[in-house]
């Protein structure tokens, strides 16, 4: 392999590490959001799973995937595998939240 190769391949890879990065501080945030989502929906004696909005989103993100040329299918497969760990964060959550610590806090009189 050329140096120029080499160097383009690295260029490349450095990319895909910052691409890479990106993906796990984005799903980050997104577990942060659905865990929320998650003890809410404990609180209120919400179901962990919603399939009407799961069948929404997988139409939604097929479409995507077709706009972005990724393959639909690989982006429902994704999709499901976030769902799935996204119920067992829902569950975990469920069991093992301190309700008080996500009620609203006691809002003082207005004679306080």
């Amino acid at each position: 392999m050329s140096e120029a190769a080499r160097e383009e391949l690295g260029a490349i890879r450095r990319s895909i590490d910052n691409i890479d990065g990106g993906l796990i501080y984005l799903l980050a945030e997104r577990f942060r959001l659905t865990t929320k989502v998650g003890i809410l929906k404990s609180l209120h004696n919400m179901p962990a799973s919603d399939p009407e909005r799961e069948a929404r989103i997988v139409e939604r993100l097929r479409a995507l995937a077709l706009d972005a040329d990724l393959d639909p299918a690989f982006a429902e497969a994704w999709f499901s595998f976030i769902v799935e760990e996204v119920i067992r964060h829902h569950q975990h959550a469920a069991s093992t939240v301190a309700i008080d610590d996500w009620l609203p806090a006691p809002q003082a009189s207005p004679e306080e």
